[in-house]
């Protein structure tokens, strides 16, 4: 597991917003939105790149820059963690059955999507053990580009890993535009800390 440290909710500056969504019935909150991915898509297939992976890769590194995102619960403490991995589903196609898929992140991009790809194949089992808590978690939606999604409810107040899914992309007036959502616990990650990670990401897409 990744190092962390605990933080003193003493003299923490959001103590209370935690405390107020900690204590909420359903403390996650998702929102969707559309990212363009043009010049992104145009890499990739330069680079033969797997486009889960590239993505998967792109998401975490961003992610990862912004503390609020590396917040957690462990057991009574909240705790910050100096780095998070990754986690995806990855469906077999001839059983039409996905498996979870964790996978420490890398240096760069390429080194990333060779680790992806091997850890892939090598495993056979479709799960070895629930997502880690030093892992984002990333479940791809490729068949539909959709508006609003929604999650299955673990029912435990105390999972506050960030998700992410995306949708099928699709073309509009000559740019391509992917359905992306973000899934986070409202005790660590406001509004303003979603717009910072989209507005990161959004510009290493256009630049990348």
């Amino acid at each position: 597991m990744e190092k962390y440290q605990i933080i003193d909710r003493k003299t923490w500056k959001r103590n209370i917003h935690c405390q107020i969504f900690q204590n909420s019935l359903e403390p996650q909150y998702c929102i969707s939105l559309e990212l363009d991915i043009t010049n992104f898509l145009k890499m990739v297939k330069k680079h033969k790149y797997s486009f889960t992976f590239a993505f998967i890769y792109a998401v975490c590194k961003y992610a990862n820059e912004i503390e609020e995102f590396r917040y957690r619960f462990l057991g009574d403490e909240v705790i910050l963690y100096d780095k998070i991995h990754t986690s995806f589903t990855y469906l077999d196609a001839e059983t039409e059955l996905f498996k979870f898929v964790s996978v420490p992140m890398q240096e760069n991009m390429e080194d990333y999507i060779k680790a992806a790809a091997r850890k892939v194949k090598d495993q056979k089992e479709y799960f070895t053990a629930p997502p880690a808590n030093d892992e984002f978690s990333f479940s791809p939606l490729p068949w539909i580009s959709y508006t609003h999604i929604s999650h299955t409810i673990s029912g435990s107040k105390g999972n506050s890993a960030p998700l992410f899914d995306w949708g099928r992309f699709f073309e509009r007036d000559g740019n391509i535009i992917l359905p992306f959502s973000v899934q986070v616990h409202h005790s660590f990650v406001d509004g303003i800390h979603v717009g910072k990670l989209v507005e990161r990401l959004q510009n290493y897409l256009n630049n990348c």
